[in-house]
């Protein structure tokens, strides 16, 4: 049997079936990125201080909005092009990425899906031009991963609803100009039929912050807890319908999961790029470390998990542009990335040695700012809980 080749009108994409326009997308955010991040990254990290002027210029490239229709001031680009864009923020600077991440996929996203037209007329042009970013409020001190079980509740009085309560690592607390909350309305069914979504401007009587997380890795970005006491929201500014904000909210963080595994793969990617550097540079025993064979194998298992952790988030994000479920995918992405991220970053310090262990040096902040990747949106454990479960369905 003689196999014939099939004729085709469809010019080769190279390996991720890119085309030209994304492409150029990527390598000009990754230039943008070298830069304006990179130079300034580091004493971010060191300072713990939120990054404004690099935010406003992010914005001006239209990050902030990517994934917002232009009739709302957005670049109303696909998930996939949002991958790329996050993939090459994050190999500057993760804290930098994350702004990204939740102003699109976490707040913008939700309001474009659900929002009422003034809603979007309201939030989406500011959101998106990067007047201010938003923030995702479901976390609380007792519920992380089991996140239906929170006890932050919104009262309804008339023609408000009465928010009390806290939530934790907030990430832009403090920064935002909206909050995207969510609050126990009806507490006589269980909790995740009893939960609605508010969009809460950051000038609302009863809203207030507490004082920055010091936190592990993505220092720059500013983690809090926030606080609701006696908060008065009126009832047009409740997001979708209310009792149905934990469907919102699930459906939301598998968009988000994308995301993140682009924000790891972009880490590792960094890793991978910086060994290779250090090792071709770096000698020992009369040879560039590069020349041995531990080292190769070493760069060579970081290589190839960076290439399937790549092809799995561009597959998720594709499904998620065509319409198709993706919730799966989008869980095996992002556990795998994140993963990967930390494998590759722990390879890198060790492969640096002694300078991988001082913050002279970048590995040491690539492997801070990696574990957060294994955490958020949907823990390691989260992600294979969600795995298995549609495994077990089909």
């Amino acid at each position: 049997m003689t196999a014939t080749a099939q004729p085709t009108d469809v010019a080769y994409r190279g390996p991720y079936g890119l085309s030209e326009e994304q492409e150029l997308f990527k390598r000009t955010v990754h230039e943008f990125a070298e830069r304006e991040i990179v130079p300034v990254a580091h004493d971010l990290d060191e300072k713990e201080e939120f990054p404004r002027a690099t935010i406003s210029k992010m914005a001006e490239l239209g990050l902030l909005g990517l994934l917002v229709p232009d009739e709302y001031g957005g670049a109303g680009v696909s998930t996939l092009e949002y991958v790329l864009a996050m993939e090459e923020i994050s190999w500057a600077d993760a804290s930098h990425s994350v702004v990204i991440s939740v102003n699109n996929s976490l707040v913008c996203e939700p309001i474009l899906r659900f929002g009422t037209s003034e809603q979007k007329r309201r939030f989406l042009p500011a959101l998106a031009g990067g007047e201010y970013v938003g923030a995702y409020c479901l976390s609380e001190p007792t519920s992380g991963s089991d996140a239906s079980n929170m006890s932050t509740m919104a009262v309804r009085e008339g023609d408000h609803y009465v928010l009390n309560g806290t939530k934790s690592w907030i990430t832009n607390g403090g920064e935002s100009g909206v909050y995207l909350v969510y609050a126990v309305t009806d507490t006589s069914v269980a909790r995740a039929r009893g939960i609605t979504a508010f969009l809460v401007p950051a000038e609302t009587p009863g809203l207030r912050f507490g004082a920055k997380e010091k936190k592990l890795g993505i220092r720059a970005s500013s983690t809090t807890q926030v606080f609701f006491e006696d908060c008065r929201v009126p009832h047009d500014l409740v997001l979708g319908n209310v009792d149905e904000g934990f469907r919102i909210a699930m459906a939301t963080l598998d968009g988000g999961r994308i995301g993140i595994g682009a924000q790891a793969l972009g880490i590792a990617q960094r890793a991978v790029d910086e060994s290779m550097r250090y090792s071709k540079d770096r000698e020992a025993f009369g040879h560039a470390i590069a020349d041995f064979q531990g080292l190769q194998w070493r760069m060579a298992d970081m290589a190839t998990r960076i290439e399937a952790a790549r092809l799995l988030i561009y597959r998720a994000a594709r499904m998620k542009d065509a319409g198709t479920p993706f919730s799966q995918q989008a869980s095996m992405a992002k556990l795998f990335a994140s993963e990967t991220a930390m494998f590759c970053a722990h390879a890198a310090v060790q492969m640096f040695g002694g300078y991988g262990f001082v913050r002279d040096y970048p590995v040491e902040k690539l492997f801070r700012d990696a574990k957060i990747t294994e955490i958020y949106e949907g823990t390691s454990e989260i992600q294979r809980l969600v795995i298995s479960r549609h495994l077990l369905r089909e």
